[in-house]
Formats: structure tokens, C-alpha cells, sequence
């Protein structure tokens, strides 16, 4: 499935490339994928793997004691629902994160994310921050073997004074600006339906966008099996 979506980004963006250069200065060339009607959802080259949520889950209401307050579930970047069937454009808010950078192969992304979103979350109970947005992945380069992204857990606010990057955990704030959110519902097997949708959408629009995808984790990441998986992926106009 990875594999079929490296390919499909790679060809989607040789394809926006082409176009682009006849509109737009070569430099502002290169396109992603996208996504416009629902169903089963999904750079070295440009390719983005897309990945299921992989974050500790928001603590559900009743699970803490009468005595101990209930936390608040954690929120989306953009707290509106989108439309399930469709594309919809956004607004980004820049947010401060955690953010561990990583490799993983293609048939490996969805435990290395889990495991990276994991260790997020440990260092950041050590350090006492409390975590406040649902976990991102944004994806750059890619290749055949694999890919490279940064996996980012919202935060309330900048740690003052920031801590030194320690062991690849970084602080920083998440993309931000104007996107165009494409739903996925269903596997992350599935998910490489969704940015051939996002694709053909981008095609469609001749909107040519930047060389990276965000992948936002509405629910966690139990197995790429899990059919209620649901996230939210924004492709950066340029």
C-alpha cells in the first residue's frame, strides 16, 4: 500500500510540475496530493506516507476520580469539523510542540510513529508539560526505501526558557497558514485512496502545493487494520 502511494505522489507530482511551469516560475513547481471525496483515505521525491493517529488518547470523562479533576479532551488544530465527503479550506494556527524528527521504512510507519508519539508523550510527563492537541506527523523527503517526518504533540505553551534539544526532542510550533483539509475515515490500509483523491483534486484546481503533508491523528493509532481510524490531512497551498 505504502509503496502504491510513493508512486502515485511521485507521478501526481511529475504531473504538477509540468503544469505549473507553464502558469507558475519553476521554483513554485512542485504539487502534492490531495483529496476531495471521501472513503478510505493516505516526498526523497515527493511522496508522503500517511499514517493512523499514534498519540495517547485524550482521557475520557469518568476515567479519573471524583476526586481527581477530568482532563480536557484534546483538541484539533481547527476545532470545526470538516465536511466528511469533501475538502474544505482552512486556517492553521501556528501551535507550540514537541517535535521528534525520525526515518522510518514504508512497511514501519505506523509503529514508528506510534513509538515516536510515545516517547513524546513520556518526556513530556517527565518534564511536566502537559500535551493539549491531538498528535501530527508532517512528512518531507522520501524515497524508495522509506521516508523522513516530524512527529509533533501540541502543547498549551513555549516552555520558558525552552529546553535544549535533547536525544532529537525538539520544541517548535506546528505548520501553519491557509490549507486545504482532506478527510480520511476507514484503515490506514485504506489510506492511500484518500490522497489519490486529494490528487485528482489538486489536478482538477491546478493548485500547486508545498512539498509536504500533515497528517493529523483525530483518534489513536491502534493497528493499521482499525476501520475507525480518522484523520485529517493538509496540503499547504504555496
Amino acid at each position: 500500500m505504502i509503496r502504491f502511494r510513493l508512486t502515485l505522489l511521485a507521478g501526481c507530482l511529475a504531473a504538477g510540475l509540468a503544469h505549473a511551469q507553464e502558469a507558475v516560475p519553476p521554483a513554485v513547481a512542485t504539487p502534492l496530493p490531495t483529496t476531495t471525496m471521501p472513503g478510505p483515505a493516505g516526498q526523497g521525491t515527493p511522496t508522503v506516507p500517511v499514517p493512523a493517529q499514534a498519540g495517547a488518547a485524550p482521557i475520557q470523562p469518568g476515567a479519573a476520580s471524583a476526586a481527581t479533576p477530568t482532563a480536557s479532551p484534546r483538541k484539533t488544530l481547527v476545532e470545526t469539523p470538516g465536511d466528511a465527503n469533501d475538502v474544505d479550506t482552512v486556517s492553521l494556527p501556528a501551535k507550540p510542540a514537541a517535535i521528534l524528527a525520525g526515518r522510518a521504512k514504508w512497511e514501519e510507519a505506523v509503529p514508528s510513529l506510534k513509538a515516536a508519539f510515545q516517547r513524546i508523550e513520556a518526556d513530556l510527563a517527565k518534564a511536566g508539560i502537559a500535551p493539549v492537541g491531538r498528535p501530527l506527523a508532517v512528512f518531507a523527503k522520501t524515497d524508495d526505501d522509506g521516508f523522513q517526518y516530524d512527529a509533533m504533540i501540541p502543547i498549551a505553551a513555549m516552555p520558558d526558557p525552552k529546553p535544549a534539544e535533547t536525544d532529537g526532542l525538539r520544541f517548535g510550533t506546528t505548520p501553519s497558514g491557509k490549507a486545504l483539509r482532506f478527510p480520511h475515515r476507514g484503515s490506514y490500509d485504506e489510506i492511500d485512496g484518500t490522497y489519490e483523491t486529494l490528487t485528482a483534486y489538486l489536478d482538477a484546481k491546478d493548485v500547486v502545493v508545498q512539498d509536504r503533508f500533515i497528517e493529523e491523528y483525530v483518534t489513536d493509532l491502534n493497528d493499521k487494520a482499525d476501520e475507525k481510524l480518522d484523520v485529517n490531512i493538509y496540503a499547504l497551498p504555496k
